[in-house]
């Protein structure tokens, strides 16, 4: 059904703040409400997901879920699940189900949980007939699409909104002329 690819973590000199080389996520502390929020970049990404894979957290807390919004590295604390059949939203909605089975990989461990690829291979799932697969990716991922949309948006705005401030607080902009 998918594919799993495992974080690995470049290492941290390669790290910035500053937008240089590919986004890099390291684990849940950069998730948000579906995708996740970029702090870091690295110039020397190891593994890397691609836009749209399923981002799951595979160290403390296991199990956490965010979509990857565009091609980033992964570190450690993640591994990206991809569609072999390009039935994306399937294969997210069924990670978003395992739920109560990956909880369980929070209670192993001797200092936290986690999780390896052999057992996310091996979680138990039900595959429905094609058929029912394509009418499901066939409502749901246009829904999906409109969501992604609206976080795009979410960000040029939030964008535009953190510019202007900054250049109305520094004085750089005037706007005492403007009638409101």
């Amino acid at each position: 059904m998918a594919d799993i690819t495992m974080g690995q973590s470049p290492k941290g000199s390669s790290y910035n703040e500053n937008g240089i080389g590919t986004i890099f996520f390291q684990g849940k502390a950069e998730f948000g409400d579906r995708f996740p929020q970029v702090r870091l970049y690295t110039t020397e990404p190891k593994k890397i997901a691609c836009i749209n894979d399923t981002l799951i957290s595979v160290r403390a807390p296991v199990g956490e879920l965010n979509i990857a919004h565009t091609d980033c590295c992964i570190g450690r604390g993640l591994a990206a699940i991809r569609s072999k059949s390009k039935q994306q939203s399937f294969i997210h909605y069924t990670m978003c189900h395992l739920k109560k089975e990956l909880d369980i990989f929070n209670a192993n461990g001797t200092v936290f949980g986690s999780i390896n690829k052999i057992s996310l291979n091996n979680m138990p799932i039900i595959i429905p007939p094609d058929e029912i697969i394509e009418q499901f990716e066939k409502i749901i991922s246009p829904i999906d699409s409109i969501i992604r949309n609206n976080y795009n948006e979410n960000c040029i705005l939030k964008y535009i909104k953190e510019f202007l401030l900054s250049k109305l607080i520094s004085g750089e902009l005037d706007i005492s002329n403007i009638n409101i």
